[in-house]
């Protein structure tokens, strides 16, 4: 988005008479977010990977193109000062670290194959941030995105339902009946959907009160049918902690509150396995807290990361590889670690795969840098709208990983909305948001 409060005239100028540079931008923006998030696969049966799969030639072509158009727009559409304020030292570290557990991977082939594949992701996200002009552009950006992604959930139920539901004859029978549209599993679609009813609270703050509430209400509908309590427990909570201090006077509240949200919920997930007292008061009071047996893998992830602390096990070298699936069975253990694609907790996957280091960058890159930025947002109303939205998705996906594993996880989507908040939130502290000159 643009750096200045009002467009230059230059940036009206038609391009053949037809359409204007900003028009043009704002069209690529919105096909590159809404096909990065639908995936190049949508509607697989039976829960399929979505997230690309590096044999996968729909997905080495897909994800190719949509790096090449990213790279010819950032040149030609975008403003160089913005596209490099994006990257700041702490996600170059953070990188840097990524791409040191690509090296240390027992297959650095395959494994660079999947950093390809999260990269471009990454590089996707960036463009679709810096294209926009104004926020009026980027508000037709998440609209865009919103119809298609939701409306195609909506229109898989009916046309392909054995795809866009939970089905009885899936590897989770379990889960027979919830819905998760596009995506391959329900706790990808509740999230995103849990994601998109922040851009429609955005949208009606900012005054388009139809597609505010049109975003909204069918985002959150689809949300609960995907029977994710969590997220429908983190949706109002995520929205309190940002919306309410600031409609109070005390704006500054929310990264106190930020903070304090993630530390509890360290303590109550990850503290029940590691940190002893607290181990001890939840055998006691609560014995049958388990997070439906995510502590077991907490447990053993622990026990893993103890042997290559500094290190890990390098990307895409744990989960799902030879390494476990010579592990003994204990016949007392909740879930089989053999079949397990991640460890459901993404903070712990980071230090599994790139060791306690990275770890420690990540809990700044990811949680610190993003409550530094929003109270640097400067105190105009579009940069407090924006940056709300963008820190209502930050903390949602933040507590959300205390559960579940997206982080660097190629193409998953709510990676991709975790990494829009985060750039995003960078964005709005760095310059005013631009508003389009009504005629």
């Amino acid at each position: 988005m643009s750096n200045t409060g009002s467009l230059r005239r230059t940036d009206e100028l038609l391009l053949g008479g037809i359409v204007t540079r900003n028009s043009v931008a704002t069209a690529i923006a919105a096909l590159l977010f809404a096909v990065v998030i639908v995936s190049f696969r949508p509607f697989q049966p039976a829960g399929a990977e979505l997230t690309g799969d590096g044999g996968d030639i729909v997905n080495q072509l897909g994800f190719s193109s949509l790096g090449a158009i990213s790279i010819f727009s950032l040149l030609t559409f975008a403003d160089p000062k913005v596209v490099r304020s994006l990257l700041s030292p702490s996600w170059i570290l953070m990188l840097g670290f990524f791409m040191l557990s690509v090296i240390n991977a027992t297959d650095p082939s395959s494994a660079m194959r999947a950093a390809f594949f999260t990269l471009l992701g990454v590089l996707t996200i960036a463009t679709v941030l810096v294209l926009p002009r104004n926020a009026d552009s980027f508000s037709k950006v998440i609209i865009f995105c919103a119809i298609v992604v939701i409306g195609l959930s909506y229109i898989g139920l009916i046309v392909f339902p054995h795809e866009a539901l939970h089905t009885a004859d899936s590897q989770e029978p379990e889960h027979a009946g919830l819905w998760r549209g596009v995506f391959a599993h329900k706790n990808i679609a509740g999230p995103i959907m849990a994601c998109f009813s922040f851009a429609g609270l955005y949208l009606f703050r900012r005054g388009q009160k139809f597609w505010g509430v049109a975003i909204f209400g069918a985002a959150m509908i689809f949300m609960l049918h995907t029977g994710s309590k969590t997220t429908a427990g983190l949706v109002p909570f995520s929205i309190l902690i940002v919306v309410l201090p600031g409609l109070i006077g005390m704006r500054f509240g929310t990264p106190i509150l930020f903070a304090l949200a993630i530390i509890a919920t360290a303590i109550g997930t990850l503290g029940i396995v590691f940190i002893p007292p607290v181990k001890e008061l939840a055998a006691t009071y609560f014995p049958d807290l388990t997070y439906t047996g995510r502590t077991t893998l907490w447990e053993f992830s622990g026990e893993m990361l103890a042997k290559k602390p500094w290190t890990g096990y390098g990307y895409e070298s744990f989960w799902g590889t030879p390494l476990l699936l010579s592990q003994d069975q204990p016949f007392d253990r909740a879930w089989d670690i053999r079949t397990i694609v991640h460890g459901h907790d993404g903070y712990l996957d980071i230090a599994v795969l790139m060791g306690i280091p990275a770890l420690c960058v990540a809990v700044y890159t990811f949680l610190i840098a993003p409550l530094r930025d929003y109270m640097r947002i400067p105190p105009r109303k579009e940069n407090i709208y924006l940056g709300d939205f963008f820190m209502m998705v930050v903390l949602f996906t933040a507590l959300n990983a205390f559960l579940e594993s997206f982080f660097f996880h190629r193409g998953d989507p709510v990676w991709l909305f975790f990494v829009l908040g985060a750039l995003g939130l960078r964005q709005v502290s760095l310059r005013p948001i631009a508003v389009r000159r009504r005629p």
